[in-house]
């Protein structure tokens, strides 16, 4: 049987970063004998025949074509009829989902069809997305291509693979410092030590205790703030790679507010980004105190305008309330987020002449 929601975890990155060879690897590890594996071929190794043979109930290959567009419709199709398969006892268990995309794939509407369909939403949850990023190439990757750029700012880990492959560790030093620009958050692994436990259970739950882990799932991004008690970040990024044309336009953004707010606060901070500038919130992960309940926290979780059905968590998993959100965003006007939460939460974000004004009139801040 199943223990619902089913972990789901998306493994990306562009072509030839190596996730075949990482997927195949994996399998063969006893920890993932209940795992059904969503292949989405587009030109990438396919997964070992022998692997095939031995696991095949639990290889799903889908149609060639990108995973964002073309075969969207077939992921959600796959994901029902694995929770059918399942109900009926085709499938006598499953603990886990993989789903390699392609090489090629924005993973954006990959998540959105996991968090916003809603009978998928109550059988699985997102457990984590895994980039890998090839040591080589990566930094051309990265300047030619903007998926590969969304692949990095939205991971949850990121693994660099061929790195024995790179003569001048300068180089990889250097694609290291570029990686932890674009998503602070994601902790950066070695392929040849990244296993199972360093690359799943990303989520906000963490199995060995059966608690919510908000730090783990936070990342270091929010961690650092989180003992400033500041309640904005105007960025982690200070855009001194303007060289890299793509990088510049990623910003992570932690907001920490101290207190309890109002639902009627969040809730319009939260309608205001999607309906303004949701594509350009690439993800977005929060806990939130709300005034009408203090002691059960409020989890958010969005991905550009699709927001996972809000959550109460029955406890505070530790001793520090208020509110504490990270959003990574491309192409964001300038301090959008920070004045908006500012707004919204009575704190001014910064010192500007039309400040009462924009504390005063939020949609003021919608419309620029």
């Amino acid at each position: 049987m199943a223990s619902f929601p089913i972990p789901v975890s998306v493994i990306t990155g562009f072509l030839g970063a190596g996730k075949t060879t990482l997927l195949n690897r994996l399998l063969k590890d006893p920890a993932l004998v209940d795992t059904a594996v969503i292949i989405n071929e587009f030109g990438d190794v396919s997964i070992d025949h022998l692997l095939v043979e031995q696991a095949s109930d639990g290889i799903i290959e889908l149609s060639d074509g990108c995973l964002c567009c073309t075969v969207r419709g077939e992921l959600v199709d796959t994901l029902a009829e694995l929770i059918d398969r399942l109900q009926t006892g085709r499938i006598s268990r499953l603990s886990r989902v993989i789903i390699e995309t392609t090489g090629l794939a924005d993973p954006a509407p990959v998540l959105q069809s996991i968090m916003a369909h809603p009978v998928l939403v109550q059988a699985f949850r997102l457990d984590g997305v895994v980039t890998m990023v090839d040591a080589v190439n990566g930094a051309a990757t990265l300047d030619a291509h903007v998926e590969a750029v969304k692949q990095a700012a939205v991971a949850d880990r990121i693994v660099i693979t061929k790195t024995d492959l790179v003569a001048d560790k300068s180089e990889l030093a250097a694609l290291h410092a570029r990686l932890r620009q674009l998503n602070p958050g994601a902790p950066l692994l070695d392929v040849g030590k990244a296993g199972i436990s360093e690359l799943f259970d990303c989520g906000l739950y963490n199995p060995a205790t059966k608690s919510a882990d908000v730090r783990r799932w936070l990342g270091e991004a929010a961690e650092d703030h989180d003992h400033d008690h500041d309640h904005h970040d105007h960025g982690h990024h200070d855009h001194a790679h303007h060289h890299h044309r793509h990088d510049s336009r990623v910003r992570t953004d932690t907001l920490v507010h101290d207190g309890p707010l109002p639902f009627s606060s969040i809730e319009m901070f939260l309608d205001l980004l999607r309906s303004t500038h949701g594509e350009q919130l690439l993800r977005m992960k929060g806990i939130i105190e709300l005034a009408d309940d203090p002691s059960k926290p409020l989890v958010v979780h969005g991905v550009q305008k699709i927001l996972h059905p809000p959550a109460r968590l029955p406890a505070w998993p530790d001793d520090r309330r208020g509110a504490r959100l990270v959003l990574i965003t491309m192409d964001m006007p300038q301090d959008y987020v920070q004045r908006l939460f500012a707004a919204l939460t009575n704190k001014p974000a910064i010192d500007t002449p039309d400040r009462a004004a924009l504390e005063n009139n939020p949609l003021a801040i919608a419309g620029r």
